[in-house]
C-alpha cells in the first residue's frame, strides 16, 4: 500500500495505477487519484476539524478554497456525523473520532482509489459497522476502488468484493471472501481454530482456541 502511494521504494518492479508510474507523477498529481488514510498518527493538526477535513481539497485548490469546497467540507461532515465537533480544536478529539475526522478528509479529495490501513481503529461496534457500511457505499455510488488492510475477519469477509490473504509477507490466497476466507487458511495464518457461523446471509467466524 505504502508502495502504491510512494511513501516507500519497491525493491524491484514498478508501480502503477490506471498504466501510470506512481512514481513519475507529481505528488499534487497522486493526490488527485490516490487518498490514503494511515493505521495511526503520531503527528498532530493543531487546528478545528472544519480545517482538518478541508486539507482533503488541497489537490483541487488553485489558491483559497471557494464555495464549492466549502460545501463539500460540510457535506462530508454531516455524512460523518461530525457537525457538531466541527469547530473543535483536532487534537483535543477522542481516537474514534480523530479516526472520523481523517476518513472524511480522505473522502472529500475525491480521487479514483481510498487505501486504508485499519480505518476502524478505535471504534465502537457501531462506529465500525456505519464506517464500512459508508465505505460500500460510496465505493458503489461513485464507482471508486477501495484497498482496506484489516484484520478483523468478519468485517472483511461481510464487506469486501475480494480478499487477499498474507503470511509472512507473501500472498497466500486470493478471491472472493466466500472462496478463501475458509478455517483452514485461518488456521494457517492466525494459528487459531475457528468455526465458521452463517447469521442472515453474513458469514463469521468464531475463535475456538490458539493453537
Amino acid at each position: 500500500m505504502k508502495c502504491v502511494l510512494h511513501i516507500l521504494q519497491p525493491t524491484e518492479g514498478d508501480v502503477t495505477v490506471e498504466g501510470k508510474d506512481t512514481a513519475r507523477i507529481s505528488s499534487r498529481e497522486r493526490a488527485k487519484h490516490l487518498a490514503y488514510v494511515p493505521q495511526a498518527y503520531p503527528f498532530k493538526f493543531p487546528m478545528s476539524v472544519f480545517d482538518t477535513v478541508l486539507l482533503g481539497r488541497i489537490p483541487h485548490i488553485n489558491w483559497n478554497p471557494d464555495p464549492n469546497d466549502i460545501r463539500k467540507v460540510l457535506a462530508v461532515l454531516e455524512t460523518m456525523g461530525l457537525e457538531s465537533v466541527s469547530l473543535h480544536d483536532f487534537d483535543q478529539l477522542s481516537g474514534g473520532q480523530k479516526q472520523k475526522v481523517i476518513l472524511a478528509r480522505a473522502l472529500v479529495q475525491e480521487t479514483d482509489y481510498l487505501l486504508l490501513d485499519e480505518p476502524t481503529n478505535n471504534l465502537d461496534l457501531k462506529h465500525q459497522l456505519e464506517v464500512m457500511e459508508l465505505l460500500r457505499l460510496k465505493a458503489r455510488e461513485n464507482r471508486i476502488g477501495i484497498m482496506v488492510a484489516i484484520h478483523d475477519l468478519n468485517l472483511a469477509c461481510q464487506f469486501s468484493d475480494m480478499v487477499v490473504m498474507m503470511k509472512g509477507g507473501e500472498v497466500l490466497c486470493s478471491g472472493e471472501p466466500c472462496k478463501v476466507m475458509t478455517c483452514e487458511n485461518i488456521r494457517s495464518i492466525y494459528g487459531v481454530e475457528v468455526r465458521s457461523v452463517t447469521t442472515n446471509g453474513n458469514r463469521y467466524f468464531v475463535p475456538a482456541k490458539a493453537l
